[in-house]
Parts: C-alpha cells; structure tokens; sequence
C-alpha cells in the first residue's frame, strides 16, 4: 500500500472536492492506495469493515456470495466509493468487490472519514447524494428485471456497458458469460441463445467477449420494449 497525498489527487470524488486543504491532508494521513489486478478481491463479504474503499481507477463487480453460486449486484466503474451501505449501516461487509480490470482502489480510515462527516456538511451531503443516486439506480433495476422479458434483459446489459462503461459501440466484455447471464438475472443458456440470435440477426458482432453494436436502434427498442 502507498500513502497519498490527496491535494495532489485528479481523481477526487465529488464530496473530497469539498474538503479544505487541512482535510485533505489529515484524509491522505488516514489513506493508503492499493493495486489491484483482474480477478482480485478488494473488498470480502463477512469480512469486518474498517477502512471505505475508493475506486480511484478500474472497473470492479459488486457481487454477493452466495451458497450455491454469486450473485451480481452492479458493475461500478471508477471513480466511486464501494459498498459505504456496509460502512454505516453495520461492522461487516454485506458484498464483495472483485477487480474487473487493472484498478487502483484507495482505503481510507473509516472513523476519519465519519469525523470528515461530522465536521463538514458540504462533503457529508455529497456523500448522501451518491449513495441516494445509488439507492434509485438499484430500484429501477430491480424494477427492470421484474418487468422485463429475458431479451430485454440482456439488451440492457449490453447497452450498459456500451454507454456507462466504455461510451463506445465496440468494446470487450470484462465479464464471462456466465458472470453476464447473472448480471441480467437469466440462466447462461438464456444469455447465450440470446447473443446467438443478436449477432444472427445482425443487431451484433459477436466474437468471443469482443462486441460490436451494428443496430443500436433497434438494440434499444428491444431494451424499451422488453
């Protein structure tokens, strides 16, 4: 782990960029960055909870462990704070965070960062707004994969990493396609049977994790209509 000096940072979050310089250096006095690689988990369900994780830079999959297989909660790309749910609302991690892509994750005291809560109403309200943005972002798709057929389900999921992620038609998944399956809330037989008709009808590219979009029209009509 690295120490930071957090005046420094070009990545700072909405709520540090209303830190005064003397909180900006008591928060890089209590932050240590950490390096991940694909694969790595950064954050472990059940484990205690003593430091909040900012994702600096990467991209990670908030999942939940579960007895039979994991379950996808959401993709998160940087720059973002990782399951802070945990942080305030018990001692221990309720998910997992594992390192989709090479990411840069920093650790910061959790007290410190309650004290920063405490004492600065500008950085506490930034806090509350991305959790709350977090929170309506859960619901609606929740309310999507209750609504919505299977096809729909999975033209969300590509339009997603297309438009979220990569702002880019072309792009390569960082997930499997079992890992995809599960985002969308389908089986992978599903998932796959699905991709197969996309790129049979020529709405993808389809090679491997590799994806082009060649219909986003009606890639998006499938996603409206479910």
């Amino acid at each position: 782990m690295d120490k930071t000096i957090c005046q420094l940072c070009k990545s700072k979050s909405s709520a540090a960029q209303k830190l005064s310089e003397a909180e900006l250096c008591m928060l890089g006095e209590n932050c240590a960055e950490t390096y991940f690689q694909p694969g790595d988990i950064i954050i472990k369900q059940d484990a205690h909870s003593t430091n909040v994780a900012y994702l600096k830079s990467g991209l990670v999959k908030i999942h939940f462990d579960g007895t039979i297989k994991d379950k996808i909660i959401k993709i998160t790309k940087a720059p973002a704070y990782l399951c802070l749910p945990s942080n305030f609302g018990d001692k221990i991690n309720h998910f997992s965070a594992t390192a989709l892509e090479p990411t840069t994750v920093c650790f910061i005291n959790v007290n410190m960062f309650k004290k920063l809560i405490y004492e600065n109403g500008d950085f506490a309200y930034q806090i509350i707004l991305d959790m709350s943005k977090n929170e309506l972002q859960n619901f609606h798709n929740c309310l999507n994969n209750a609504q919505k057929q299977n096809i729909g389900k999975v033209a969300d999921v590509i339009l997603f990493f297309a438009n979220t992620i990569y702002n880019s038609i072309t792009f390569r998944l960082p997930v499997t396609r079992e890992e995809l399956a599960a985002l969308a809330g389908i089986t992978r037989e599903s998932c796959s049977r699905i991709f197969t008709e996309f790129n049979n009808d020529k709405i993808l590219e389809v090679n491997g994790r590799h994806i082009k979009i060649l219909n986003e029209k009606l890639l998006r009509q499938i996603s409206e209509k479910g």
